[in-house]
């Protein structure tokens, strides 16, 4: 029967008629429009304690990642070229900048710049790195709506859910995804469409425009794993936050795209054109019995100012070093003899001798080799006087790597062991299977309000600093959630 004759075709032949020659049959719901119909239709009543509890922590920490963040040259440099380059609309709010305000995508393009510019924010599983590409396009529209329509501040934390629950249920949608990247640099994917949709839920968007802010969002998305250890890499966060935010203004200006971005549809590359093993299913979770995907499970809050495997890596040195001062009486780098790394195989992160800040954040042997001579690593193991001294070179040729076949690559899976071979052929091996602040380890409240309260005092006054705190930690009773932006 041809499409035109066919009755429960009648809506979806509404939409362009290129899309009319696909092979396949569409039913009455597909995957892109079951996904609408989530972000248009969810209620603050579909999120529970547990939810609520954790996606707060989540904002909590991006915050004071992003405040942090606003004190890198990364971060400068993209201020000074969004403001040399552009003259926006000035309403919303920059990370640490007192009275200077930007465009709402231009908001979100720096304030994502910020809060991935150390690499400092949570990670999930299947891995990326969720909130970074969300809250700052939430930020930047709190404060574009009019004084007398602003949303709340429940509003803005069921809208931030939705941005990670798409986010999360897409990258679920391949196996491929739940290791360690090889092409895509997934917030550069995922978190593009994941703040598309939390867009979408605050700017209250129809169901129709709300697919259409995704399959514009799937345009706009992607970046190669290339340019991770890089400065580039920043703005795969800033450009997901300020992308997504974009295709959501454009679908409610009328701007239309395909209607099965999400689907596996054959002869058209959607979303699979990401993930070579793309399985997608309906999105039912407003039918009894479903859950957001974080009450199952929770993000990784990051300890240290790196890529979550260095997480692993440096447990498992901080312990091996414990041993060497026990083993001798004191820990003496001319002992060790070869220092020997269990880790999973990650070109990316496997870099023996790092060059800049940014490769040291994604290096194996870095992290290894300072936390051994340092019993640390912070924000100052990765300066240019620390990074090039002589003792850390010495120790870095010391440094063999084996990829044992049961580490797999995998962050729910992997693990480090830290060998440490004397000069006497003694060897002392420290083990991670599970760093603090992994979701099976979470970091309790006050580990996470150290973190914040460290990062953010590094910009704003004392009061500043209380005042999120207490707004986060109260953000459905804020009955105006642009109060929160004008605090960073």
């Amino acid at each position: 029967m041809a499409h035109g004759h066919d009755p429960r075709l009648t809506e979806k032949e509404m939409v362009s008629k290129e899309w009319q020659n696909f092979p396949v049959i569409l039913e009455e719901e597909t995957v892109t429009s079951s996904f609408a119909s989530f972000i248009h239709g969810v209620c603050p009543h579909h999120l529970s304690e547990v939810v609520r509890h954790r996606s707060k922590r989540m904002i909590l920490d991006s915050i004071g990642v992003g405040l942090l963040g606003s004190t890198t040259d990364v971060f400068e440099t993209a201020l000074r070229y969004c403001q040399e380059m552009f003259t926006p609309n000035p309403i919303s709010s920059v990370y640490g900048r007192r009275g200077l305000k930007l465009s709402p995508p231009l908001a979100a393009l720096v304030n994502g710049v910020a809060a991935h510019s150390m690499d400092f924010d949570d990670t999930w599983h299947p891995a990326t790195h969720p909130s970074g590409a969300v809250l700052p396009a939430l930020l930047a529209i709190s404060q574009m709506r009019p004084a007398t329509s602003r949303p709340s501040g429940l509003d803005f934390l069921l809208a931030f859910n939705v941005g990670i629950e798409v986010q999360g249920r897409l990258m679920h949608f391949s196996h491929e995804a739940h290791n360690i990247p090889q092409r895509f640099h997934p917030p550069s994917v995922v978190g593009t469409m994941g703040s598309a949709a939390a867009s979408a839920k605050l700017l209250s968007l129809s169901p129709a425009q709300c697919g259409h802010a995704l399959a514009l969002a799937a345009s706009l998305a992607g970046a190669p794993m290339a340019n991770a250890a890089t400065s580039a890499k920043p703005f795969h966060i800033g450009n997901a936050a300020r992308l997504g935010l974009e295709a959501a203004l454009l679908a409610a200006r009328g701007i239309e795209a395909n209607p099965l971005i999400l689907d596996d549809v054959p002869g058209c590359a959607g979303l699979s054109a990401f993930y070579s093993d793309y399985q997608p299913r309906l999105l039912n979770l407003l039918m009894a019995g479903h859950v957001f995907l974080l009450e199952k499970q929770d993000v990784a809050f990051k300890s240290y100012p790196a890529h979550l495997g260095m997480h692993w890596v440096v447990e498992a040195a901080l312990s091996a070093r414990s041993l060497l001062a026990n083993y001798s009486g004191t820990f003496s780098p001319s002992a060790i003899h070869t220092v020997l790394l269990r880790v999973p195989a990650s070109k990316y992160i496997n870099r023996p001798f790092p060059a800049s800040e940014h490769e040291a954040r994604h290096s194996y042997q870095f992290s290894a080799c300072s936390a051994l001579l340092d019993g640390k690593l912070g924000l100052s193991s990765f300066s240019d006087e620390n990074l090039h001294r002589q003792q850390l070179t010495q120790l870095l040729s010391k440094v063999e790597v084996e990829h044992p076949e049961d580490n797999l690559a995998n962050f729910d899976k992997m693990y480090a062991e830290v060998a440490l071979v004397l000069q006497n052929g003694d060897i002392l091996t420290g083990r991670c299977d599970t760093f603090h602040g992994h979701w099976r380890k979470p970091l309790g409240r006050e580990p996470l309000l150290q973190k914040f309260q460290s990062n953010a005092s590094q910009v704003l006054p004392e009061g500043n600093v209380e005042s999120i705190v207490e707004a986060v930690d109260h953000l459905e009773n804020l009955s105006d959630a642009s109060l929160l932006a004008s605090f960073l």
